[in-house]
């Protein structure tokens, strides 16, 4: 099954998180599909880059987003 879900990057006590479409057999920073946002909760205000497209389309193609990137996608205003 493919899921949209947040990857950690970043250093220790610093995270940076990259929303991803990934297999859900993969580990959790491990391979992954396609790269579609960013979610920085370090600066103030948060920073969310998400593609919209990319986004719409994997969910069209049978993708399922976890809690925490539905949360976030929405946050962005894409309607799911």
């Amino acid at each position: 099954m493919v899921k949209i879900r947040l990857r950690r990057d970043g250093a220790k006590k610093s995270p940076y998180y990259t929303l991803v479409v990934a297999d859900s057999r993969y580990p959790a920073d491990g391979r992954f599909i396609e790269k579609v946002g960013t979610y920085n909760p370090m600066v103030e205000p948060a920073e969310l880059n998400i593609d919209k497209e990319k986004v719409l389309n994997w969910i069209k193609n049978g993708a399922k987003p976890t809690e925490t990137a539905k949360s976030l996608i929405k946050k962005a205003g894409i309607e799911i």
